[in-house]
């Protein structure tokens, strides 16, 4: 019978470096947000999403989840996690 060990040791070694990798682009992603809105009221139109989030404009539609015109930052961190990221 071959140990496990060193699989489980390898899993939670990748596992920590996935949660920080995922915590540190939604805080790349809010701060991108925070930027790009430049009217401070917490959503992003299309112009908003054009000249300070090109991904998101592209993807503009896909991302306004209750289509009602803007992006969120919520709609943004779902769509993130969504993609595993």
């Amino acid at each position: 019978m071959t140990s496990k060990l060193p699989l489980l040791a390898l899993a939670l070694l990748i596992v920590p470096q996935t949660a920080v990798a995922q915590s540190s682009n939604a805080q790349l992603a809010e701060q991108r947000f925070r930027a790009a809105d430049k009217n401070a009221d917490s959503k992003l139109t299309r112009e908003e999403a054009k000249a300070g989030m090109p991904r998101i404009h592209r993807n503009f539609d896909r991302v306004d989840a209750n289509k009602d015109g803007f992006v969120t930052l919520a709609e943004i961190k779902a769509m993130m996690a969504a993609a595993g990221q």
